[in-house]
């Protein structure tokens, strides 16, 4: 079994030479998958037995926020209307700054390294702060409300629209730049006709897809003082109403759920 696993396999050519398959690095990779998967369960403290006893604890929650609180739905109007809106203008405010954020970061369209390598650092920094933490800053510096979340979403959305963004840039057919730059026309004037074109159908599209996303990252937002619907979730949990827990979200789920399949119709058309 060892040498059929891990022994290279002979071959004999037809002008009878015997030569070896290279050798496979499944083996390997199968054994470094199963070693850190033993050293994850060490380090997290992961119990399997604990998980098998309490696994049907979660349905215990969902039956107690059913059936959902009917009368509750006229309260929810308002902070479920601030979730939308502060998601719709976050993330388009993010998308449109996105675009000079990215081209800044490609390195085809600007020729200076630094500023190029600055912007991709800038973009990565803001990846790898969650929305929460940049909701939690922004209650800071601008107080409780939906700015804060407004700004929060803002941010995500620009880092990662801005990241994908650059990426299409940086991967475009450059010859069609080159050609109207050569005429004369400016750099902007050259993107303009060349590149967007090329990058529009991607940009529309990643820009819907993070729409879709962000009104679920908005709703959430509450629990640090960003305002919407999250501060009647976080509010509902607190106390344990789980009928009013069960009513925000059944409507988090019917707008998210129309919110995709417009979204989903349009990219459809887009692509």
């Amino acid at each position: 079994m060892y040498d059929k696993i891990f022994l290279p396999k002979k071959i004999t050519l037809p002008n009878g030479k015997i030569v070896s398959e290279k050798r496979t690095r499944i083996p390997f990779v199968i054994a470094l998958i199963l070693i850190s998967v033993i050293v994850s369960i060490e380090i997290t403290g992961f119990d399997m037995e604990l998980l098998m006893d309490r696994w049907d604890e979660f349905f215990v929650i969902i039956g107690q926020m059913t059936p959902p609180t009917w009368e509750y739905l006229p309260h929810l109007w308002g902070p479920l209307l601030d979730t939308i809106k502060m998601s719709l203008l976050g993330s388009l405010l993010g998308a449109i700054a996105a675009v000079p954020a990215a081209v800044l970061a490609s390195s085809n369209i600007t020729r200076n390294k630094l500023i190029a390598g600055i912007s991709k650092f800038l973009l990565s920094i803001l990846r790898t702060l969650p929305t929460l933490v940049s909701a939690l800053i922004a209650t800071f510096i601008f107080g409780l409300g939906t700015l804060a979340g407004t700004v929060a979403i803002f941010l995500f959305t620009l880092a990662y629209v801005g990241k994908l963004l650059y990426e299409q840039i940086e991967n475009v057919n450059m010859g069609a730049f080159e050609a109207i730059e050569s005429m004369g026309l400016t750099k902007i004037q050259a993107f303009r006709y060349a590149i967007v074109p090329q990058i529009l159908p991607n940009y529309l599209s990643t820009s819907l897809f993070c729409f879709e996303g962000n009104v679920r990252y908005a709703a959430i937002l509450g629990y640090v003082g960003a305002g919407g619907v999250g501060l009647l979730l976080n509010e509902g949990i607190g106390w344990r109403n789980y009928p009013n827990v069960g009513m925000i979200l059944l409507m988090l789920i019917i707008t998210v759920f129309i919110i995709e399949n417009i979204s989903e119709h349009f990219r459809k058309k887009l692509n």
